[in-house]
């Protein structure tokens, strides 16, 4: 231990000696400095790298070696210090190193040993390891063909899935494959196998399901008919419970109205569940829908699924021309009433596959068509009923898919819009009905014997002119026409209600009314006019003619309330001023109208007979008391026309009529007078005049008292309708005929008179010598007298003119 810490000392006390030669040889101030700086531990580096860029190194190793030597110094004086210690210290360290000697011939011999024993535990180790990995490598091997036989298990169930169309069950294999088996299949073959196969299978599957939906679409478009008229059968039997609800709605307001009940409203709620009325599967449809959800290609079957539905509603659309519209209308919409319905389903219960506005631009795509449809079949039809049943079937199609949320304002527009059309073949079928009944007509009064009769005929159109029942058999006032013309009338009426009803307008009163006036108007008016003015027609006839159309005049307000209750609006609405219909005013224009032609007739007629001028004597030598023939023969004529007159014309159409005839007779007489056919005529031929006027005036009261004028017409008779030629006879044989010309006597005795008429039958008037006064003799003063007044008279007009 000492042998070895004496070079130590050495070393040591070599450096103390150095150190005193450095400090003794001066540049003890430069190096302080450097000596300084690795004191404090502070970097040295900046003033080496400045030494060497200045070129002055020299200097730097100087008082580098001088910082060492004063290191070195430091050294010596501390080990000068210690040295004691130092040497004890060395020696432990002597001993430790012998100490380490031993032990390490220890830990050899123990190595060596421990080497004997641990090389068969060596060999046996590995023995271990070997057997560990084979047995690592058969569990992984097991890991492996549990996997792949669980993986092919679940091929296995997706085939079986497959091939018994439990394609959703098939999936979710799938999907257990791909997602948690795949990952750990380290048989590459048969991952790769698997990677390919299950887009296979999903294309599979995925083309199987649309084979099934393609399927369903078939079956479901041939069900679409019967889901279609189920639907609108349903709304049939709403609209007729409506119908019915109104219509004791109605009758209950006119009760209250007339104090007859209490006004009451009941409500039959009947709720109806849409599927216990309408029963189609569309599993398959939310079956393909989840499936392609599960696919991931949802929207890829949407379109499809759209596509396919828009194909199948464009064939829809597409009218077959193998049967006519008028027998097909009804599968054609109930087959498409059926679509949307289906369609609807769809969209409320598939959960997206369908989108709203896709199923709208489907409807509006439909309306478009329908329309069209619609305009260029109501342009050709010829029939208003089958024009009425199109129009209402398609406001029972509208009115269901109604319900189901579609809008068919556009429909039914196209329906107001056939309005006229419809109207006007109604006309012409009316209108064809009306001139039918007016040919076989007979123009004679109505006999009914039969209370039932009554009511059917009479009481059914309020033509009954008293409230009590009368006798029978009852002669009534009209022909057979008139119940005829009002049956046809009441089915207009019907007509026209039911092809407004349930269209765009909820108050229709107003249109109806109008078509009524038309038809009243144009078809019933006109066709009376043209019968009237047909010329093979007899006064007997016109007289029942104006008789018929007195009481259509009054069946006016029962058409125009049996319009209002149609329409279902009270019957006082109708009632109001400006609700009254035209033709009214219209039949009682006709009806002066008939009595023209009658008058015309009659007074043609009379004419026949009053052949004055030829068949009369105007300077007969003697008087005929008895009067001419054709005086007999106009009375004969005239009782034929006021009979009948009597029994069908009221009272004042009787009045009407025998005056004219009457006043006829009277401007016959005057213009026979006045013809240029007489040239001159004798008192004798007045006398007989006379005799005539007598006659007919006697023949004008009887009629006129006994037709029960008298009470109504007492201060104008009949006779006053002959006073023209009362007044030129009474002229003509007055024996101051001067007179004429006094104003009193002229207002009083002659106001009828015209003297432009009078003067030319004076000029006419010249008595013989062997006339009325020839068996006086010579010219007695009396005719003379007479003869001077004429004269006189004569001249006084001669000069008045």
């Amino acid at each position: 231990m000492r042998i070895v810490g004496f070079p130590v000392i050495l070393v040591i006390m070599d450096l103390k000696t150095k150190r005193r030669g450095v400090v003794e040889n001066g540049d003890g101030g430069e190096d302080l400095v450097l000596a300084n700086l690795i004191a404090n531990g502070d970097d040295v580096g900046p003033l080496v790298r400045l030494a060497f860029e200045m070129g002055r190194p020299e200097g730097l190793l100087r008082q580098l070696t001088y910082v060492v030597k004063e290191k070195e110094a430091e050294i010596e004086e501390i080990c000068k210090t210690h040295y004691e210690e130092f040497i004890v210290t060395v020696d432990e360290l002597r001993g430790v190193l012998v100490d380490a000697e031993e032990l390490k011939g220890e830990l050899q011999t123990d190595n060596f040993r421990l080497q004997q024993v641990g090389s068969a535990l060596l060999s046996k180790l590995e023995e271990f390891l070997e057997s560990y990995s084979v047995r690592k490598n058969i569990t992984e091997a097991i890991e492996m063909s549990k996997n792949c036989i669980q993986v092919l298990e679940l091929c296995v169930k997706c085939n079986s899935h497959i091939s018994e169309g439990q394609f959703y069950s098939a999936l979710k294999t799938l999907d257990l494959v791909e997602k948690s088996y795949s990952q750990n299949i380290h048989a590459k073959a048969l991952k790769m196998l698997i990677e390919r196969r299950i887009p296979v299978i999903k294309l599979y599957i995925e083309k199987k399901v649309c084979s099934q939906v393609n399927e369903w679409m078939v079956n479901i478009r041939s069900s679409a008919r019967n889901i279609g008229q189920t639907a609108i059968g349903r709304a049939v039997t709403i609209r007729q419970r409506d119908k019915e609800m109104l219509e004791q709605q109605r009758k209950a307001e006119e009760q209250s109205a007339s104090g007859l009940g209490d006004l009451a409203y009941t409500l039959d709620a009947e709720e109806v569940e849409e599927d216990s009325v309408l029963q189609f599967d569309l599993t398959p449809l939310y079956r393909a829908c989840h499936i392609h959800d599960c696919l991931g290609i949802k929207e890829k079957f949407r379109e499809y699924y759209y596509t396919n539905r828009l194909l199948q509603l464009n064939s829809d659309l597409e009218l077959s021309s193998s049967q006519p519209f008028v027998e097909s209308y009804q599968t054609f919409f109930a087959q498409i009433a059926g679509f949307f319905i289906v369609e609807d389903r769809v969209l409320r219960t598939t959960g997206g596959l369908l989108l709203a506005d896709q199923v709208e631009t489907m409807w509006e795509t439909a309306v478009a068509k329908m329309t069209s449809l619609l305009e260029e079949q109501f342009s050709c039809m010829e029939s208003a009923p089958h024009l009425l049943l199109v129009k209402d079937y398609v406001t029972l199609f509208g009115s269901t898919l109604r319900q189901y949320g579609y809008e068919i304002g556009t429909l039914l527009d196209a329906l107001d819009s056939s309005c006229d059309k419809y109207h006007l073949l109604l006309l012409e079928e009316c209108r064809q009905q009306t001139v039918d009944v007016f040919r076989n007509d007979s123009n004679e009064q109505m006999e009914i014997k039969k209370e039932t009769d009554y009511e059917n005929i009479v009481l059914s159109f309020n033509l009954q002119t008293s409230d009590s029942m009368p006798a029978f058999p009852y002669i009534a006032p009209f022909s057979s026409m008139v119940p005829d013309a009002c049956r046809i009338v009441r089915s207009f009426i019907k007509g026209s209600v039911d092809y407004f009803s349930y269209g765009i307008h909820l108050n229709f009163f107003d249109f109806v009314r109008k078509y009524l006036d038309k038809f009243l108007i144009d078809v019933l008016n006109v066709t009376l006019l043209e019968k009237i003015n047909s010329g093979n027609i007899s006064a007997p006839q016109l007289m029942q003619i104006a008789a018929n159309i007195t009481v259509l005049e009054r069946a006016c307000d029962f058409f125009l309330q049996h319009a209002a209750q149609l329409c279902g609006i009270p019957v006082r609405s109708a009632g109001r001023p400006q609700a009254t219909l035209t033709a009214k005013v219209v039949f009682k224009t006709s009806r002066e109208a008939t009595f023209i032609a009658l008058q015309s007739l009659v007074n043609t007629k009379i004419d026949e007979f009053m052949t004055l001028t030829a068949s009369v004597n105007w300077t007969p030598d003697e008087t005929n008391e008895n009067g001419h023939d054709y005086i007999h023969e106009v009375i004969i004529y005239l009782d034929s026309i006021m009979s009948p007159a009597q029994q069908i014309l009221p009272l004042d159409a009787v009045y009407e009529v025998g005056s004219g005839a009457f006043e006829h007779i009277s401007n016959s007489i005057v213009a026979a007078f006045s013809s240029d056919s007489v040239k001159r005529f004798n008192a004798n031929a007045v006398i007989n005049i006379e005799y005539d006027l007598q006659i007919i005036e006697n023949f004008a009261e009887k009629r006129f008292y006994s037709a029960g004028l008298g009470e109504i017409y007492n201060e104008v008779s009949f006779k006053n309708s002959l006073v023209e030629a009362r007044q030129l006879v009474n002229l003509l044989l007055s024996s101051q005929p001067e007179n004429f010309l006094n104003p009193d006597i002229l207002e009083k005795n002659y106001y009828a008179l015209e003297i432009k008429k009078v003067v030319p039958i004076l000029d006419k008037y010249k008595d013989s010598p062997d006339g009325i006064f020839g068996s006086l003799a010579n010219k007695s003063s009396k005719q003379s007298a007479r003869k001077k007044s004429m004269d006189v008279l004569k001249k006084r007009l001669k000069d008045f003119n």
